[in-house]
């Protein structure tokens, strides 16, 4: 494996392109083994980490329509008669044993998302108080701390949705610290040349836990019952929490295991590219128009994301008129071709990299305009093909799967351009990223307020725009390279 060199010195570290990442006969460290490695067993750890987190937030979307009274969703229920209903309803018996609670759409939706108010709080703090502690200790206790107020669930809805309500806000506090600290780690962790595969590897457990949770949340519904559903994920998030604690190091210095070649080749590569600075430069940084690109990219990307998460079942069930039971494996159908995608884009990213010398920015660029124009033409096309029900789900699930190629795009440029300080960049773009959780369902049920094809393809049209404008800022504006105001010499060095 090659290491980094450093390029010519840059004089605000802004300009210039790492168009020669790799320059032949240059020192480097020997790339340590993959196999057992301590770098891929924390992705590995990770990967089941954010599987639990991702199963924690969904869990609640597929309980809450048990935790309804029928008759309050029947009067709010607005089928569109666009499409004819192509399947029989499969008759299952169902448990009805868990409590029944008299809560309307607006309180519903109220529900679905305080999380996120808890969440956009802790997101620039989390990632400053990794630069300082370790990302460990921070990331096992906001799973942990999620996993605890879940088992909790069922005690805060017979209290009333407001204690409900507050029970999620807290949630989200402690979920909002896990991303910025895990991009925290892997700046001590993630070689440069293994960034996209290490970082795809730990963050697609996010997918794959919206995958199986959705279905297997609804299964717990149909034979046990919701309250159910909260103590199976919350004392699995437990368990993680015990592991990752034993088994995982803030840094490789500390990491009681790992061989001394790893070690040193961990170290090496990333020398010359983290800064001994105490304060951090937050002038600067938030001057970095490079930081501003992500900004706008993650942004865009996640008010799709968001959207189709939270309302691709109800256009499933709505307008293409999906039985319950197609309804969950198709909804999680999208998720799934986005894990593997992740997977896959992370080790072509680094191959691309390490192997036929194309510069970082190239390929971060190339990566995010796949992963954000690509979900946009067929998120379009999904609404205009009209009650072609098997078109619909290939398009919707080509959609989300294309943006899994982000995941080594613009998602792990935090790490390229300040490595330093990359907790502390994502906590800074995450906060912006999930005002469209906020707001963009919001915006997207009042546009459809008819449920007709003709508004579902404004929603569509409008998601797909952003995404564009997003992935033009990016491609226009983004750098590859360290920035001078992340090194304590004020160097920009290239990777």
């Amino acid at each position: 494996m090659k290491s980094p060199v450093r390029g010519p010195t840059l004089s605000d570290g802004e300009e210039g392109s790492d168009s020669t990442p790799l320059l032949k006969g240059a020192p480097r460290a020997k790339a340590a083994p993959v196999c057992c490695s301590a770098r891929y067993n924390l992705a590995i750890l990770a990967f089941f980490g954010f599987f639990v987190l991702y199963a924690l937030r969904v869990d609640l979307s597929v309980a809450l329509v048990d935790m309804v009274d029928s008759n309050t969703t029947l009067m709010n229920n607005r089928t569109s008669e666009e499409c004819p209903e192509h399947s029989a309803p499969v008759k299952v018996l169902h448990n009805q044993t868990g409590r029944r609670y008299q809560w309307d759409a607006e309180t519903q939706g109220w529900i679905l998302g305080s999380f996120f108010y808890g969440y956009i709080i802790t997101q620039i703090p989390g990632g400053y108080l990794a630069s300082k502690v370790g990302g460990k200790l921070l990331l096992g206790f906001g799973i942990l701390s999620t996993s605890v107020f879940t088992l909790f669930t069922p005690i805060a809805a017979d209290f009333g949705f407001g204690a409900l309500i507050a029970l999620r806000i807290l949630e989200g506090l402690g979920e909002g610290v896990t991303f910025p600290a895990m991009h925290a780690m892997w700046s001590s962790w993630a070689p440069p040349l293994e960034r996209s595969k290490l970082l795809s590897i730990s963050y697609a457990g996010a997918q794959l836990g919206t995958v199986i949770s959705l279905p297997l949340s609804g299964v717990i519904c149909l034979y046990m019952d919701w309250t159910y559903v909260f103590y199976f994920f919350g004392i699995i998030g437990i368990i993680w929490f015990i592991l990752w604690f034993c088994l995982v190091s803030d840094a490789p210095e500390t990491h009681k295991t790992i061989s001394q070649s790893e070690k040193e080749y961990i170290l090496s590569s990333l020398r010359n590219q983290l800064s001994s600075q105490k304060s951090v430069p937050w002038i600067p940084m938030l001057k970095s128009l490079p930081l501003w690109a992500i900004v706008v990219a993650h942004f865009s990307y996640n008010w799709t994301f968001y959207t189709l998460l939270t309302l691709l079942p109800t256009y499933m069930k709505e307008i293409l008129r999906f039985n319950v039971q197609e309804n969950g494996f198709l909804s999680a159908l999208p998720y799934f071709g986005c894990w593997l995608c992740m997977i896959l884009s992370g080790q072509v990213a680094d191959t691309l990299r390490a192997k036929w010398n194309f510069s970082t920015i190239t390929v971060r660029r190339i990566f995010s305009l796949i992963g954000m124009i690509g979900p946009a033409v067929f998120l379009v096309a999904a609404g205009y093909i009209g009650c072609n029900y098997s078109l619909a789900v290939v398009f919707l699930t080509i959609s989300t799967t294309l943006g899994g190629f982000c995941s080594s795009g613009f998602s792990i440029n935090h790490l390229d351009i300040a490595p330093s300080y990359a907790g502390i960049l994502l906590g800074i773009t995450n906060t912006f990223a999930t005002i469209p959780g906020m707001i963009g369902p919001v915006i997207a049920k009042s546009l459809t307020s008819d449920n007709t094809i003709g508004e579902w393809q404004t929603v569509f049209c409008i998601a797909a725009a952003i995404n564009v404008f997003g992935a033009i800022v990016f491609t226009l504006f983004a750098k590859g390279e360290v920035q001078s105001w992340a090194l304590s010499d004020h160097h920009g060095h290239r990777n």
